[in-house]
């Protein structure tokens, strides 16, 4: 009995060591992957970020050439046939892990033996290397740029460049010092016309509360108001006009009324010349009688002097 429970007892530490649970219901699983670098037996497998088996071991298919991973899973979960078994690292320490991607619109279940379909996702050593190969792209042209900024620097700075550099600044302290006089004579010139300065000021300071004043003034007169009146006057004159230019009223209809016109015309003409006529001839219109004789008849003028057109 005691060799046998030790042989029983080394058995079970053996298989513990491995990572094989002798007293576990397993179920078997394989996948098959490209490359599996940093993946190691007895790494964890998970499903949501659960422990539910781990990768008993990886062999090469000597057939495809692919690596063939065993996995025993320990769950009661349902694993749909179509799960998809993704290799991740889930940090920079550890190494590579398996995680299980079940699909739920699959209700056929995931039978022992069966291979899964292969994914890999993307680690923070992945990301991270992504995210800095376009960075090292632009800082290699970074650099490539700063070599030609320097050797065009280079070609610049020559004995020539430097000798005119320091002119350049010999002459800009020059212009520093010729600006500091102009400022000393500008401040002589304000000391000297000081009192001038402050009676322009004061001027300028008259002429605008006399500018207050004429806008107190113009506010206190109301002018909105006178605006406002001034703009129904004109409304009453557009209004005049527009009668006027539609031949309304007596000065309308003489204005567009060509026929009122010629009869006013013709009607004037008439008076001129029956003013002409009794003018000229009195007694065809008044004659009086004192002996009581006969009124003469109308007797028309041989020559009329004025005439009807």
């Amino acid at each position: 009995i005691l060799v046998i429970a030790s042989i029983s007892l080394f058995i079970w530490g053996y298989s513990f060591l491995k990572g094989k649970d002798l007293f576990t219901d397993y179920k078997t699983f394989f996948v098959e992957y490209n490359s599996v670098e940093g993946l190691t037996s007895s790494a964890p497998v998970t499903l949501n970020g659960l422990i539910i088996g781990k990768v008993n071991s990886i062999t090469i298919n000597a057939n495809t050439g692919k690596l063939l991973v065993e996995l025993q899973l320990k769950t009661d979960f349902p694993i749909s046939k179509s799960s998809i078994a993704s290799l991740y690292e889930p940090s920079f320490i550890g190494g590579k892990q398996i995680a299980i991607m079940p699909n739920f619109n699959d209700k056929e279940l995931a039978v022992e033996g069966q291979f899964f379909q292969s994914g890999i996702k993307l680690g923070l050593t992945d990301k991270v290397g992504d995210q800095l190969a376009p960075l090292q792209d632009k800082l290699e042209k970074l650099l490539g740029n700063t070599d030609k900024l320097i050797s065009g620097l280079n070609n610049v700075l020559d004995e020539k460049g430097q000798t005119d550099i320091k002119l350049t600044l010999a002459e800009l302290s020059q212009t520093v010092a010729e600006f500091h006089k102009l400022s000393t004579s500008v401040n002589d010139l304000l000391a000297t016309n000081k009192t001038q300065i402050n009676g322009v000021v004061t001027n300028l300071n008259k002429v605008s509360g006399n500018f207050s004043k004429i806008s107190d003034s113009l506010n206190k007169a109301d002018l909105g108001k006178t605006v406002k009146n001034l703009n129904a006057t004109l409304s009453r004159v557009d209004g005049i006009m527009l009668n006027l230019e539609s031949g309304k009223g007596t000065i309308g209809k003489l204005l567009k009324d060509e026929s009122f016109y010629q009869n006013i015309k013709t009607s004037t003409k008439e008076l001129e010349l029956l003013l002409q006529d009794i003018r000229l001839y009195p007694t065809r219109y008044v004659n009086i009688s004192v002996f009581g004789k006969k009124n003469k008849p109308y007797v028309g003028p041989e020559n009329d002097t004025i005439k009807l057109k």
